[in-house]
């Protein structure tokens, strides 16, 4: 490692959202012609099962205002529809349609085999090892993020 393992850190992560197709607009890693955000919407909303728009943008991690209208494009689509929620009647419901289930099923399905190509292309022995680190990767992501809402909340700002 280099004597600026922070900075070889950042390089890395860049190449792979780079490789990875994580910046195209339009179409998921995965080949699928539509926006990340659109595919990982459909896939969580499949797992979990209808949500509130609140609790869709705190899985996505995307505020308020990009999950209305992530979700008004999923209903334009019709891949997911939205009601008002009876428990509190100020937020809206979000659920999958017959054919944002069928969708999110073969995002879900190009997904897995692309994660599978990729594992592929790597010695068995490492991806064990692969999976735990980026595991762990995440975590403190979060636990970084957690620590930069907090300090947002107080004033603190952080620079990207």
């Amino acid at each position: 490692m280099s004597s600026d393992p922070a900075g070889e850190l950042r390089h890395v992560m860049q190449r792979l959202f780079r490789r990875f197709g994580a910046l195209s607009a339009d179409s998921t890693p995965c080949g699928k012609p539509l926006p990340m955000a659109h595919a990982h919407a459909l896939m969580v909303l499949l797992e979990q099962g209808e949500l509130t728009q609140q609790e869709l943008g705190k899985a996505l991690n995307i505020d308020k205002s990009n999950v209305a209208r992530l979700c008004a494009k999923m209903v334009d689509a019709g891949h997911a529809s939205q009601k008002p929620n009876a428990r509190d009647g100020r937020s809206r419901l979000v659920s999958l349609t017959a054919s944002g289930k069928r969708l999110a099923r073969e995002v879900d399905a190009a997904s897995h085999a692309r994660f599978e190509a990729l594992l592929a292309g790597m010695p068995v022995r490492l991806r064990r090892e692969l999976v735990s680190s980026l595991s762990q990767l995440v975590e403190a992501m979060e636990t970084s993020l957690g620590e930069s809402v907090e300090s947002s909340a107080r004033g603190e700002g952080s620079t990207p």
